[in-house]
């Protein structure tokens, strides 16, 4: 029998897993989820091998790569190595001009190399860096979805976000991002679907956002930016 559905492949935040899309729900007589894990990186790996890499656990041709934050940046490296038909970017960047004046300012003064990464297992600081968030409440949960905390994989996904060179945006990219999003502020971002009230970890609260609007979306021919 012909697979006549669209196949996408999700990728989660720095440091967090695939459960961040549990509340995901794609029609599935139309789509079928695949979701991606993070994999501990060699040591020296570039983020171009390490997309080479995970391009190996994506087994369709012409696939869907919706990536969320740091996520987002690895499915734009993916499709540089990969046919797909679409990207889709969720609280992310398309170009290093977007990227936050303290990013550019940590790529030239290596500040990002005194973070206390070592700390990682204090779920309250990790998810300060992942989703830009103070957290005192529903810790459980975020160690739920934080649990990538290995301290050589969290100093190279930092290293990789202030570094991360790209001058143009891919044809067929669709950027949604949340109007208060701290991590990467739409102030800096042109040319994307805007959540209203959506934070960086909008993925996860505004859930019933995505559910609403991303068949049509994805479906949308011509909907890139």
């Amino acid at each position: 029998m012909p697979d006549n559905k669209i196949h996408v492949y999700l990728i989660p935040g720095m440091a967090a897993n695939s459960s961040i899309f549990d509340a995901i729900r794609l029609p599935p007589e139309t789509f079928e989820s695949h979701k991606l894990e993070w994999f501990i990186p060699d040591k020296g790996m570039t983020l171009e091998a390490y997309a080479k890499e995970m391009i190996q656990k994506i087994t369709h041709e012409n696939p869907v790569l919706l990536g969320v934050s740091f996520g987002g940046l690895l499915a734009q490296e993916i499709a540089k190595h990969k046919k797909v038909s679409k990207i889709i970017a969720v609280s992310c960047v398309k170009k290093s001009t977007e990227l936050p004046k303290r990013m550019i300012f940590a790529k030239y003064t290596k500040v990002h190399k005194l973070l206390p990464t070592g700390l990682v297992n204090n779920v309250e600081l990790l998810a300060k860096y992942a989703f830009g968030e103070t957290v005192t409440k529903r810790i459980e949960l975020y160690e739920k979805y934080l649990s990538i905390r290995d301290k050589r994989y969290i100093d190279w996904a930092i290293d990789n976000i202030v570094n991360w060179e790209q001058a143009n945006a891919p044809k067929n990219l669709v950027h949604i991002q949340g109007e208060r999003d701290t991590v990467f502020p739409i102030t800096n971002i042109k040319d994307c679907i805007t959540v209203k009230n959506g934070t960086h970890a909008m993925i996860i609260h505004r859930a019933k956002w995505f559910n609403e609007n991303l068949p049509a979306i994805i479906l949308e021919e011509g909907s890139s930016i």
